[in-house]
């Protein structure tokens, strides 16, 4: 996968994951809210491979370039 897609599956999971936590909050549903919660740091997790995806191609650039 690569890196802006993994990004932009973290962020559609983190928007996600706070709707369901925002509607666990207003019907009183502590499951809804846990599942939220959940959802949502799985996309900042997603978000940060495709930050370390693009941080290690950038790196390879740059010594690629200085063979």
């Amino acid at each position: 996968m690569s890196s802006t897609t993994d990004k932009i599956k973290g962020l559609a999971n983190e928007a996600v994951g706070n709707v369901k936590q925002a509607a666990g909050n207003v019907t009183g549903n502590d499951k809804l809210v846990a599942e939220g919660k959940a959802q949502e740091l799985k996309g900042e997790a997603q978000k940060t491979v495709g930050d370390v995806k693009d941080g290690a191609q950038n790196l390879t650039d740059k010594v690629k370039s200085k063979i």
